[in-house]
């Protein structure tokens, strides 16, 4: 009596015996993502993360099995390579996802602040990446102030309120208006700097707002701070490029690169008029590398 053989298909997807995932596997597959979790550390400093990426460079099953794990925790793959290991941004739904409310609590920063350091954060992405061809090129590395970036929103406020002025639009300062048009009128009415009686900026300052921003970047891996001229110095890294590349298309940077910025490589603020075009709308709190809600 001869035993039945099962000639059906193996489902669409699956391993080969020979290919079975071990726990050592996804033990590894883990840890890649980890260290992919941890923006500053890089793989040339760091023995173990720079065999597991070869392994997910050259072990495509390794490199699913990484994938769907980062996939599993809410996170998105932007790239792995040795210049910025395992890259990697939260989704929406995420655990690991920065919400712009989070962050302005932990700035403890009002509602009203939280369009500013939105636009603080848009900025410092436009400033950095002034032009497609800079996100395109891996080896560009852009270079941002804090009191550039300041001088430079204000630049922009200025060329915003001229553009309200000759639509006909109501110019008057509102703090409940999601959008460009409605930061303006908060941006430019507060003071740059503040004044302390040690003569340090404030916290609710603009440049005090700027400088959150670039600080929590360069925690985040997505900065370096190279001095301490003009408020603070800091050049960009390559996980801060894919991450910019990831939220280009957004209306808010495509509304604030409308303005005219030009391509700068020291920090200094510069626009150009800009030519007529369409107004795009802006989400509420819009701004990198953050959620709205």
């Amino acid at each position: 009596m001869s035993e039945n053989v099962d000639r059906s298909e193996p489902e669409a997807g699956a391993l080969p015996a020979s290919a079975a995932v071990t726990p050592a596997d996804a033990a590894d597959a883990a840890r890649l993502v980890a260290f992919g979790l941890q923006p500053k550390l890089l793989p040339a400093r760091d023995q173990e993360y720079a065999d597991l990426l070869r392994r997910y460079r050259e072990d495509p099953a390794f490199a699913r099995l990484a994938d769907a794990v980062a996939t599993g925790l809410g996170l998105v793959v932007l790239e792995v390579s040795p210049r910025a290991g395992m890259a990697v941004t939260a989704a929406e739904d995420s655990v690991f996802a920065v919400r712009m409310g989070d962050y302005a609590r932990r700035t403890a920063a009002d509602s009203g602040d939280r369009f500013l350091h939105g636009l603080a954060h848009l900025a410092v992405a436009a400033m950095a990446f002034p032009r497609p061809e800079d996100l395109a090129d891996d080896g560009y590395i852009g270079r941002v102030t804090v009191n550039g970036i300041d001088a430079f929103v204000r630049q922009a406020c200025r060329r915003l309120e001229e553009r309200a002025a000759e639509q006909g639009e109501n110019t008057d300062p509102a703090t409940d208006v999601p959008g460009l048009e409605a930061a303006w009128r908060i941006w430019v009415r507060r003071s740059a700097t503040g004044a302390t009686k040690d003569a340090r900026r404030l916290a609710g300052s603009t440049t005090g707002i700027v400088g959150k921003a670039v600080a929590f970047l360069t925690d985040s891996g997505f900065l370096q701070r190279t001095g301490d001229d003009n408020g603070g110095t800091y050049r960009t890294t390559a996980r801060y490029q894919l991450q910019v590349r990831d939220m280009a298309g957004s209306a808010a940077m495509a509304e604030l690169l409308d303005l005219g910025v030009v391509p700068v490589t020291d920090g200094t603020p510069t626009l150009l008029p800009a030519e007529d075009t369409d107004d795009l709308e802006l989400v509420a709190d819009a701004g990198l590398p953050f959620h709205s809600a």
